[in-house]
């Protein structure tokens, strides 16, 4: 069973920057690519950004340019580095283990609690 941990959501001002940290464990996720997803109350959850097992990085129009993912394949941990934010940035973050197939990031079934980024003045 997949265990995900996120951490460093907090509030900050436009403009500000934030780092998102998560650990995952109970799995061999060395073959694995590993995301950020973030979801606002009452609407879908959205993929922000993802990185492939050989540690290539992928990101949503929306946050291209500000946002900057990485992972360590031996901790197993994945960040989100965000810059530049703006107020539509808001919402709770999950971090995500699964595959990079077809072309596309393919989720796994497992999630975290997720933690809050509030951005506003």
């Amino acid at each position: 069973q997949v265990q995900l941990v996120e951490s460093g959501g907090g509030t900050v001002q436009p403009g500000g920057s934030l780092t998102l940290s998560c650990a995952a464990s109970g799995g061999d996720f060395s073959r694995s690519a590993m995301a950020w997803y973030r979801q606002v109350s009452g609407k879908q959850r959205e993929l922000v950004a993802f990185i492939t097992g050989f540690g290539t990085p992928n990101y949503s129009d929306a946050v291209k340019g500000r946002f900057s993912i990485s992972r360590d394949n031996t901790q197993t941990t994945v960040s989100l580095q965000m810059n530049s934010l703006k107020p539509e940035d808001t919402a709770v973050y999950y971090c995500n283990v699964g595959t990079y197939w077809s072309f596309a990031y393919r989720p796994g079934d497992s999630w975290g609690q997720g933690t809050q980024v509030t951005v506003s003045s």
